[in-house]
């Protein structure tokens, strides 16, 4: 476990309060409620652009993109930021599978890169401390996902 500073705590605490500003908390709600894409057109019909879906997916990608490329220049102490966060986990599940052809539409290979190198971190560190729980998480949220579309289905 590496020293965390009083600077990194503070950044931590920092990157905790911007979560919580009105705004990027309407867009996490929005994000974890109605994003769910199969496919770079389920994208754009689940959030098209210039929509308020639109703004809150590019809120919250681009908030744990800057966060992870703080943790990945060794900003905050690796092991420190996985103890408080698991977040950026469940976003970069959204996207994952929809990041390559993404990268290809946009002819920008970094796209989402940052993300995606801290998220393989973050899996293997919790892999290490909870064998399994990577899997258990995703079939959990499988079905939260389920449950959400299945509300839906039943109130339309």
């Amino acid at each position: 476990m590496g020293e965390v500073t009083h600077d990194q705590a503070n950044l931590l605490l920092r990157l905790y309060e911007l979560r919580r500003e009105p705004r990027m908390r309407e867009a996490r709600e929005w994000y974890f409620a109605n994003f769910h894409p199969k496919s770079l057109e389920d994208m754009t019909t689940q959030a098209p652009p210039g929509s308020p879906g639109n703004a809150s997916v590019r809120m919250v990608i681009s908030y744990w993109e800057m966060a992870a490329s703080m943790v990945n220049r060794g900003l905050i102490d690796q092991e420190f930021f996985f103890e408080n966060t698991g977040e950026q986990w469940a976003v970069w599940e959204r996207i994952r599978a929809l990041a390559p052809a993404a990268r290809e539409r946009s002819k920008n290979p970094h796209q989402y890169e940052n993300l995606e190198k801290h998220v393989k971190r973050f899996e293997a560190w919790r892999e290490k401390r909870a064998p399994g729980s990577n899997e258990a998480i995703r079939n959990m949220m499988a079905q939260m996902v389920q449950a959400l579309r299945q509300s839906k289905t039943a109130s339309d």
